[in-house]
């Protein structure tokens, strides 16, 4: 599949999770009946294009915890583009997330409503809690909607977090709902009887040594070794920039 005239999907990238971007990739694809166009969103490289200036973070969970918010201005199309972050598992077709849309909607999320079960999560990150928290961790974006136009770099390098995560740059109702399936929250919510259709290991996933034993960990092992597999038999790309 190629770019051209493709659905835009942008990757949260973290240097410690290589292998979770490559399986969250590896499980988009898999199942794909669209054309797909999938990067992977690297805060180092957007330093480089001068598109990310903010202080480095400590703090930060991850390196892509504010640079997701750059995904419309660098999809640059007036169509819909897509971020999740990379310890996500896809169990379907994404086909339907495309289908159906409000071009009305400025942006769609699955809106969450909890408290988190954990104090720690990943390798060791303290687990913060906060209004809407988890709404930006997979986004669909209306390219020309003016409130999505508005996420330029010099709002995203100098807004507050709490502004971006919490979506305080647009009206509440142009946020559209996406099913919460499409965003399960492993460790979170009860396991459901059917197997999600995305898998959120928002905790920490099973390239985490710690994070073995975690809901659907064999699923996310199956995908792990099918993706080391196409990369014997050359039938997937490594993508690295």
């Amino acid at each position: 599949m190629t770019d051209s005239g493709a659905n835009k999907i942008y990757i949260g990238y973290d240097s410690r999770e290589d292998i979770a971007w490559q399986v969250c990739r590896q499980s988009i694809l898999r199942h794909a009946s669209l054309p797909l166009g999938i990067h992977p969103l690297k805060q180092d490289v957007l330093r480089e294009l001068g598109l990310y200036t903010r202080p480095h973070d400590a703090k930060a969970s991850t390196e892509f915890s504010l640079t997701r918010f750059l995904t419309p201005h660098i999809a640059a199309t007036d169509g819909w583009s897509m971020f999740i972050d990379c310890d996500f598992l896809y169990t379907r077709d994404i086909a339907p997330l495309f289908a159906g849309l409000d071009d009305s909607k400025a942006l769609y999320v699955v809106k969450h409503d909890y408290v988190p079960a954990n104090a720690v999560k990943m390798d060791g990150k303290a687990q913060v809690t906060y209004p809407r928290k988890n709404w930006s961790s997979m986004m669909l974006f209306n390219g020309c909607n003016p409130y999505v136009r508005a996420l330029s770099p010099r709002l995203v390098n100098s807004a507050s977090p709490s502004y971006l995560h919490r979506f305080g740059w647009v009206p509440d109702e142009l946020i559209g709902t996406i099913d919460l399936e499409w965003n399960f929250l492993e460790g979170e919510y009860p396991a459901p009887d059917a197997t999600p259709a995305a898998i959120h290991f928002t905790n920490g996933g099973p390239w985490f040594p710690e994070w073995q034993s975690v809901d659907y960990a064999d699923l996310w092992r199956a995908e792990e070794r099918r993706y080391r597999a196409s990369l014997n038999e050359g039938r997937l790309r490594v993508v690295a920039a």
